[in-house]
């Protein structure tokens, strides 16, 4: 997800009880003091002026990452690349390993979700998003993460922002 050059406000536009809300979760997380699963997570779409609230352990249910580039054949497959093996070796290594079947689909399935539109949310980020909350937790950092998500049909990331106060 790439940061935008000029800074958004995640904030800008949400109604007074959204802003209640989200001053609730922020106590929430305060009083909890603990990781969980169940720690909120803040889900924004601009297009209906909703801004929802759900568990962590829901969000990879609710907005799936797209993980295909991280396919073990092709993970196998860069890092012999990396070692300098040769890419023809490195793909018959892939098919003794994995199974040519196994290999031409997860090539398949990279290819044909770089045709569609993520926005940006990957396994990766997903990972990260998972850990930095847990960081921030167990370091007593009270902040929430709100996921601006892309206007559909848009080629825009999804943005995190981290909310951990907001202005009276």
């Amino acid at each position: 997800m790439r940061r935008s050059a000029q800074p958004v406000d995640p904030l800008a536009g949400l109604t007074l009880p959204q802003r209640l809300g989200v001053r609730g979760v922020l106590a929430e997380v305060r009083d909890a003091g603990v990781w969980s699963w169940d720690c909120p997570v803040l889900l924004r779409n601009r297009c209906w002026m909703r801004l929802d609230r759900i568990a962590l352990n829901h969000l990879q249910r609710y907005l799936p990452p797209d993980g295909r580039d991280e396919a073990p054949e092709l993970v196998h497959y860069r890092l012999l690349l990396a070692d300098g093996v040769d890419p023809l070796m490195a793909q018959q290594a892939c098919w003794h390993d994995f199974g040519m079947a196994d290999c031409q689909r997860a090539q398949r399935d990279y290819w044909q979700s770089r045709k569609r539109h993520h926005h940006g949310w990957t396994a990766r980020r997903y990972r990260q998003l998972v850990s930095a909350y847990r960081e921030r937790i167990e370091r007593c950092v009270v902040a929430v993460p709100m996921l601006v998500l892309a206007r559909e049909g848009s080629c825009e990331p999804h943005q995190l922002h981290w909310i951990s106060e907001l202005p009276s």
